[in-house]
């Protein structure tokens, strides 16, 4: 069976159904290129010596910006977007977040994925589709997520949605 994948055309009929990406491995080398990207070198993030030594999570952990930003292309998996190729129908943009909260660390090394709930599908205007999420972004193997709240998504329809 093929995973079902949102659309515009059923984004209507998915509220209350929940799609689930593919886990993402959330190691070191990319929490450090985040960090450095970023202009953030926080040693519980960058540091495994330190953070082994110091830290209250015995290692180094994904910085929560780092756990919320890898929700992009969680949300493309669930669009079935591409940036390669994209769509001929649109494209997804984010429109904003509702009372997000990092609720766990992520250990470097760990595997998140994320589970998006449609809650609300309305036409902001013509040629933009918003579709409220709740999202919930699970640790593999954890107690807690590693983040939740809700994301606002605009379907963009090429030339009408800009």
């Amino acid at each position: 069976m093929t995973p079902r994948h949102l659309t515009p055309e059923n984004a209507h009929d998915s509220i209350g159904e929940t799609f689930v990406s593919d886990w993402i491995v959330v190691d070191q080398d990319r929490i450090s290129a985040f960090g450095r990207i970023t202009e953030d070198p926080d040693p519980h993030h960058m540091d495994p010596v330190y953070a082994a030594e110091h830290s209250p999570w015995g290692g180094t952990i994904s910085y929560g910006f780092l756990t919320m930003s890898l929700m992009t292309p969680m949300m493309y998996q669930i669009y079935r977007y591409r940036m390669d190729g994209g769509r001929e129908d649109g494209y997804p943009a984010s429109y904003g977040f509702e009372g997000v909260r990092f609720v766990a660390p992520v250990p470097s090394g760990s595997r998140i994925r994320g589970h998006f709930t449609v809650k609300d599908v309305t036409w902001r205007k013509p040629g933009q589709l918003l579709i409220t999420f709740a999202c919930r972004v699970e640790i593999e193997g954890g107690d807690r997520p590693a983040l939740v709240g809700e994301w606002l998504s605009l379907w963009l329809t090429p030339g009408e949605g800009a």
